[in-house]
């Protein structure tokens, strides 16, 4: 077995693995063999995007939330961002 991975890593959040299992395929593989892995690996990344993309929208949507949040809190003061 076989799998494929990707991982979201940030410098001020947790990292995220997204992994999909795959078949194993033969040493000499037939040519019917090699279409279907390639069919599998194909569907396989197909979910993995829409993931990887579901992820992410809610990662935007959770810091727009975070920001319009300390903007609310801060209104009306003169915020000094520190670099």
């Amino acid at each position: 077995m076989s799998s494929l991975t990707a991982t979201y890593t940030s410098p001020t959040s947790s990292s995220r693995s997204f992994t999909a299992e795959l078949s194993a395929l033969s040493f000499s593989p037939s040519t019917a063999d090699r279409v279907a892995y390639l069919a599998e690996l194909s569907s396989s990344l197909k979910n993995m995007q829409k993931d990887i993309n579901e992820f992410l929208t809610q990662k935007m949507a959770d810091d727009k939330a975070a920001d319009d949040a300390n903007d609310e809190e801060t209104y009306g003061e003169e915020v000094v961002e520190e670099d």
